[in-house]
């Protein structure tokens, strides 16, 4: 008998490829030295716009992971073989982040080759959480999540600091990887990676909010999805009065903050899109949203590696944009084009039902 379809929230969609659209729009200024603050992420601590455009897109993998797999354990389905497909696909999105980062060692001629990554760490986070949703129940997935959020607070605490670079978290990842990190300093010895490994065990309590918040979607309980928010948002930020919002750390409250915004935003979208019959702006992104991550970064290396990058921003925007509004407007001008560009990409691919599955 063949497996009927599952149901799909066009919502969900959508805020995934908002996300995705947002990931575009914060990576690529024209002029890095002139990006409004709203569009920087916080250089330390703290939480501005930007930093809540990662955490959305795990969340969002949270919830597809109960919507997409949990149902088919729910209707018998065998779980080692559902096991084996999520490895497979983890797998599959780590190596393409692994390909991302060889092709910019090797067009952009960087001093080293960098392991971890953006799509490294959604693949980790995907294997640990679609795994748990496979051999654990709701409510035990709730306490782990509570551990996680404690435990991870724990041993941050213990480590003594969370200043850049004598952090817990960057002293792991420089034992384990040092030269190869994202930012390392031969004269101390000392290194620091965004997506490194300690940290992802912050990320791996988004995705899992994540999976509590489609479960709620999936049953209808859109009033629990919003108190559960709110909540979220109160305790994050009472909590970050100890412990500071910290992306590049993914500490707990910034957990809860993130996850209390991604929230109230999948509510929304629920509201707005599958209820009340809004466009589902973003959708296009949302279901090409690998594709569209993975294509427009090879496009920017391949773009810089052979000298067109500078010139097409300072030609087709800089050149006469500055003299009129001054650099940031421009900046901010290029970043639009390069997203509206990327839409059209997954405009066509839509069309023409091409989806790109890993």
């Amino acid at each position: 008998m063949p497996r009927r379809p599952l149901p799909r929230f066009a919502s969900v969609d959508a805020l995934r490829g908002l996300t995705v659209a947002a990931m575009l729009l914060v990576n690529n200024p024209g002029d890095w030295g002139h990006v409004y603050a709203p569009l920087q992420h916080a250089q330390w601590h703290g939480c501005t716009p930007t930093d809540l455009v990662f955490p959305f897109f795990l969340f969002v993998v949270g919830v597809s992971i109960a919507l997409g797999l949990v149902p088919r354990v729910e209707s018998g389905g065998d779980p080692r073989a559902l096991q084996h497909g999520v490895l497979v696909r983890a797998l599959r999105i780590i190596a393409l982040g692994l390909a991302l980062h060889l092709l910019a060692w090797w067009t952009l001629e960087l001093a080293h080759y960098r392991p971890w990554g953006v799509l490294q760490r959604i693949g980790i986070c995907f294997l640990v959480v679609g795994s748990l949703a496979l051999y654990t129940r709701a409510r035990t997935q709730g306490y782990l999540l509570a551990a996680l959020l404690l435990g991870y607070w724990a041993l941050l605490a213990a480590g003594g600091s969370v200043a850049p670079w004598h952090n817990l978290a960057s002293r792991v990842d420089t034992v384990l990887l040092g030269p190869l990190l994202y930012q390392y300093d031969a004269a101390s010895g000392r290194g620091h990676d965004p997506e490194g490994l300690v940290s992802t065990l912050g990320a791996i309590a988004t995705t899992l909010l994540g999976l509590c918040a489609g479960r709620w979607l999936r049953a209808g309980r859109i009033g629990r999805l919003c108190l559960v928010g709110i909540a979220a948002l109160a305790l994050g930020a009472f909590w970050a009065q100890a412990v500071p919002f910290n992306k590049q750390l993914w500490t707990s409250p910034y957990v809860l903050w993130t996850g209390g915004w991604a929230m109230l935003a999948l509510a929304a979208a629920y509201v707005l899109v599958d209820r009340r019959g809004w466009p589902a702006l973003g959708r296009r992104f949302g279901v090409n949203a690998i594709a569209a991550y993975a294509g427009s970064g090879a496009m920017v290396y391949l773009l810089v590696a052979i000298g067109w990058w500078e010139p097409i921003y300072r030609v087709g925007f800089a050149a006469w944009m500055t003299p009129r509004f001054g650099p940031y407007v421009p900046s901010l001008a290029f970043a639009i084009a390069f997203v509206a560009f990327w839409w059209g990409v997954v405009y066509v691919m839509d069309r023409r039902g091409w989806y790109l599955k890993i």
